[in-house]
């Protein structure tokens, strides 16, 4: 059945958008079965990180067209309604998210691949905007995530001149974390995904907060949401156990709590 393919490989989730046919475009179907998944994820503790990838030739080639007429004349509504939740999820989820880029991330999928904490390419993997080739422009939350991952003129020369980039391209400008060959790079995503799941969880995850908090704070403001979060979290399983572990001078096991 189409959908959200779930797999396990001990404390790293892997989901993979499958469908192929339409190199994963996304639908109000896909994108719900892909809100669900990540729900099932964050309520099950055992599991501590998480790997997006697509299915086949790509990983998503952006907005089905044809499902997206379903939406009805107020867009708006149908894409906060159908859409949305997924992206959230992502970006909120109690776990650090690895986005796996198989072939194609086109459009309104390479928003979903921004949505994730780090990406991570195949070799043949390739990232275009698309949008103003049909006379739009950029949505998903490309606007807000391309240029803080690269920058505003590198963003901008993406989104207006629709030049695709290859993978070393996208790694060297920093949208990519490092490129695998196409066949080790699920390897490359489950070990870094399991780097990740290894390390404390909570404090990862309200890292992610503050860097995102820090976008719209000053100095000030973000040196006290520190300090607060701090006084939150020094008190949890894991940071008690990360300062046992430095003091007897031995590797912390992390649980996540």
């Amino acid at each position: 059945m189409a959908g959200v393919k779930r797999e396990r490989e001990g404390a790293v989730a892997i989901l993979t958008l499958d469908e192929p046919a339409s190199l994963n475009a996304m639908t109000p179907d896909l994108l719900g079965d892909l809100a669900r998944a990540i729900g099932e994820c964050s309520a099950d503790l055992t599991v501590r990180a998480l790997v997006l990838t697509g299915a086949g030739r790509g990983f998503c080639s952006g907005q089905n067209l044809k499902a997206f007429q379903s939406l009805g004349e107020d867009i708006e509504a149908g894409v906060m309604r159908h859409y949305w939740p997924a992206f959230e999820a992502l970006r909120t989820c109690r776990m650090p998210v690895v986005v796996a880029v198989n072939g194609v991330a086109a459009g309104g999928g390479m928003s979903l691949a921004m949505a994730g904490d780090m990406i991570v390419a195949a070799r043949s993997a390739s990232f275009i905007q698309v949008f103003s080739r049909i006379g739009l422009v950029p949505d998903l939350g490309s606007t807000w995530l391309l240029p803080r991952l690269i920058g505003r003129q590198r963003a901008l020369e993406l989104m207006l001149l629709n030049e695709p980039i290859d993978a070393a391209r996208a790694m060297e400008w920093g949208l990519v974390r490092e490129v695998f060959d196409d066949a080790a790079l699920r390897a490359g995503a489950l070990a870094l995904a399991a780097r990740l799941a290894a390390g404390p969880t909570r404090a990862l995850v309200e890292t992610r907060r503050l860097i995102e908090q820090s976008e719209f704070s000053d100095y000030l403001s973000q040196f006290r949401r520190e300090i607060q979060a701090q006084a939150q979290i020094r008190n949890s399983d894991d940071a008690l156990e990360g300062r046992r572990a430095f003091i007897e001078k031995r590797q912390a096991a992390f649980t996540g709590r």
